[in-house]
């Protein structure tokens, strides 16, 4: 059944829209302050659809990344006491817990870290605001990790190129139904133990 491959297929054909960029700043933004979708799922498929673009979309990527990050370090300065009751009700006040804990060990490195990692660097965004941490170091930090993740991501879509994307579109199948068969076993496994 070749469900994943026709949307692996609009996917790259989207990634070609010439709004596309728009809607990647969009994202971009919205991550770093309060969505849950990283950007990673548009610049990638855009960096391949259009290698000679590649650089461009993680420049886009990371200066709107950075200013959501600035809003939400607002968010976090001025109005933190009404976003604390949602941390608790979507359970992530945990999560805001051990930026704090973070932040008290390592200062610039939990942002510099956040930004490239997978870790949601909205969480370190808001709470950088909460501390007061100082802004220069707060913008430096996001802009290197950040950057560092979203210039990784592109060149390395940009060096696989349309070899890259044949493959993937060839195997774009296998490898979607391998990774919901994976998906549903790590969950029935869970629920087990």
């Amino acid at each position: 059944m070749k469900l994943f491959s026709g949307l692996y297929a609009r996917a790259m054909q989207w990634a070609r829209h010439p709004k596309a960029p728009w809607y990647l700043g969009g994202l971009s933004f919205a991550e770093s302050s309060f969505f849950p979708v990283p950007p990673d799922v548009m610049l990638a498929p855009m960096s391949l659809a259009q290698p000679a673009k590649a650089w461009n979309f993680a420049l886009i990527t990371t200066l709107a990344s950075v200013a959501g990050g600035v809003a939400g370090y607002l968010v976090g300065v001025w109005a933190f006491e009404y976003i604390e009751p949602l941390l608790h009700d979507l359970g992530h006040y945990e999560k805001y817990l051990r930026a704090r804990t973070w932040f008290d060990a390592w200062g610039f490195w939990a942002i510099l870290i956040a930004g490239f990692s997978p870790i949601p660097y909205k969480i370190f965004t808001i709470t950088a605001g909460v501390i007061s941490m100082s802004f220069l170091p707060f913008v430096l930090a996001s802009i290197a990790g950040r950057g560092g993740r979203f210039f990784l991501v592109a060149g390395l879509m940009a060096w696989g190129g349309k070899p890259m994307e044949e493959k993937l579109h060839r195997y774009m199948d296998v490898i979607g139904w391998s990774l919901l068969v994976a998906i549903v076993l790590a969950v029935v496994m869970v629920k087990l133990w």
